[in-house]
């Protein structure tokens, strides 16, 4: 009996043994080290990278699994860290909020998320929707549907008639009064109250609309839309329940607000200042560009009745401005996160945003540092994601070329694995 208990014991370890995969890399982007290495395999186990080994071996059990990629260039899984999968810009884009049900606007974002991991990106931080996106983030972590890891933060937070108010530009008997548990505060205790409801409601980060956005039905792209006192009520809420906050900030008034409030990642910042660059390298605050949505919203605002007429004059003003605002903060020293907006242009387009960033004068190899070792420390997950190193989640993804080389070659990704299963073969 006891020859037979560790016979059974034997099996089972040599069964986990054949689950290896090999991946052989002619290149290997060291994204901690910011180096390109050659003729290396990385052996994964299950969702883990078990070892990194110089030279293409080959798997001394048959029933491990060999991946031959020794003519691409393997790189760690991307993370942009502004999505909204809950849509996507069209024409018809502001009527479907009237007539999309919560199933439809679900399934549709299923489509979006997979979309977007088929290009490379295995983590996303989704900013903003109705909390269909906390439900799509169960799910693929549950394994029923296929899509990127998902950080979420559920409604943003806004002031009444401030971006993100869900009311604007309804009539007035629709208009109502939101509040705090949809995402709408005026006041301190309105504040702390709308962080602990998006808690509630599963989110893993908070997002406040510092000024106007370009999008939403209202008048100002750039006012600020947030007392001093409001936001670091929504700080300190947040980081009671183990939450950072994400600021959607165009004007530069409502920056200097929010980044003296302390809130960790400013997105677009179009205008913002030399005075609050400095903030932001003194409280050490991230710029998010978000330069492929500033592009898109201006070519947009060109076609005829794409936008409602109130939008179309801030798209053209803002989404020019988003790449230069860019250029500036970085040669300054801000610090740079990689985040997109996707939705606001369309989903799986996001790599697009690396080519405009180097355009920009930021080096490749930096740009893709800040989409993966730099966001996932701002995810608190740099000792899982973000590099190829032993111990990390296997997210590896390929590239025909070596963007140091050619950074276009981002933009058609040939391989993409997540916690370990091929996905993109």
């Amino acid at each position: 009996m006891k020859k037979l208990f560790f016979l059974t014991i034997l099996l089972s370890a040599l069964t986990l043994q054949a689950q290896d995969t090999y991946i052989q890399c002619g290149k290997l982007i060291d994204t901690k080290n910011g180096k390109v290495l050659t003729n290396k395999t990385i052996v994964v186990s299950g969702k883990i990278i078990k070892s990194i080994q110089d030279g293409f071996t080959n798997p001394t059990n048959a029933d491990d699994k060999t991946i031959d990629l020794k003519n691409k260039t393997v790189m760690p899984g991307w993370i942009d860290m502004h999505v909204h999968f809950e849509g996507e810009s069209s024409p018809t884009s502001y009527l479907e909020r009237f007539s999309l049900n919560d199933a439809d606007v679900a399934y549709n974002a299923e489509v979006f998320a997979k979309t977007t991991l088929m290009a490379g990106f295995t983590t996303t931080r989704d900013l903003g929707g109705s909390g269909v996106n906390v439900s799509l983030r169960n799910a693929i972590n549950s394994g029923k549907v296929i899509g990127p890891r998902i950080f979420t933060a559920e409604k943003s937070i806004a002031t009444t008639g401030g971006h993100a108010d869900p009311t604007n530009g309804y009539r007035k008997e629709l208009i109502g009064n939101p509040g705090p548990k949809e995402g709408v505060v005026n006041g301190i205790e309105d504040a702390k109250e709308a962080v602990r409801w998006r808690y509630k409601n599963g989110a893993d980060w908070i997002k406040i609309t510092a000024t106007g956005g370009v999008l939403s039905v209202a008048k100002s792209a750039g006012n600020p839309q947030f007392t001093q006192d409001e936001i670091e009520a929504i700080v300190s809420a947040a980081k009671d329940y183990g939450m950072k906050v994400a600021a959607h900030a165009h004007g530069d008034e409502g920056m200097q607000r929010a980044v003296k409030g302390g809130v960790k990642t400013i997105e677009h910042g179009t205008e913002m200042s030399d005075a609050t660059m400095d903030l932001m390298i003194k409280y050490n605050a991230y710029l998010v560009p978000t330069i492929t949505a500033g592009k898109a919203v201006e070519e947009n605002a060109k076609k005829t009745n794409y936008y409602p007429a109130i939008v179309v004059p801030k798209a053209l003003a803002i989404g020019p401005k988003i790449q230069g605002t860019f250029a500036n903060a970085y040669k300054r020293g801000v610090p740079i996160a990689f985040g997109t907006d996707a939705g606001v242009f369309q989903h799986g387009l996001n790599a697009r945003e690396f080519v405009y960033m180097t355009d920009a004068g930021m080096p490749v190899m930096k740009a893709l540092q800040a989409a993966t070792i730099t966001n996932a420390m701002l995810l608190d997950m740099d000792k899982q994601l973000g590099s190829i190193e032993v111990g990390y989640l296997a997210d590896i993804i390929a590239t025909n070329d070596d963007p140091t080389q050619d950074v276009s070659t981002v933009t058609n990704v040939i391989f993409v694995m997540k916690d370990g299963v091929v996905y993109k073969p």
